[in-house]
């Protein structure tokens, strides 16, 4: 069977696989997966949000991840992300420059839908032995001051237009 993929553009084979990955990458999250969630960053990954402390490596990554998910649980809740705006920007190192917008959202059992926080995301990628896996993440929670933002070390999308 041939990929849906397979006679785009090497820019649209990018954007498609980087897609694929972002979609892959949350259901992990929102299933519970959170260690198999981590895998999906670089062994000396980073995610960091304006929020919290940086979080170094896919080892602390994962036990944070973990700890979240079980407090989810803990509170009966089933948790969805759901991202869009997706701008895609290929570097020249090979390496890749996204930003999107994400929304979190949770389900109390029995009750309606919540949303609980918007964010801005940049991150940059990195493609190990032919996937896709996450160098740098920032994510930028909506009407919260930014506690020394390094925002600008990744680039905006729309900043490298026309590179």
């Amino acid at each position: 069977m041939t990929s849906p993929a397979a006679n785009l553009s090497s820019e649209a084979q990018i954007y498609y696989e980087v897609q694929q990955f972002y979609s892959r990458q949350m259901r992990l999250l929102d299933s519970g997966s959170a260690e198999a969630w981590a895998d999906t960053f670089t062994d000396d990954g980073v995610f960091h949000q304006n929020v919290s402390a940086p979080l170094h490596g896919r080892a602390a990554i994962a036990v944070a991840a973990r700890a979240r998910v079980e407090q989810i649980q803990a509170d009966s809740k089933v948790r969805r992300h759901w991202l869009g705006m997706l701008e895609v920007n290929p570097q020249a190192d090979g390496s890749v420059h996204t930003s999107y917008y994400a929304l979190a959202m949770a389900t109390p059992r029995g009750k309606s839908l919540q949303v609980y926080v918007s964010t801005d995301n940049r991150d940059v990628l990195a493609k190990e032995d032919g996937h896709w896996l996450v160098k740098h993440r920032y994510v930028e929670h909506d009407g919260r001051v930014p506690e020394n933002s390094p925002v600008k070390a990744v680039p905006a999308a729309s900043s490298l237009a026309g590179r």
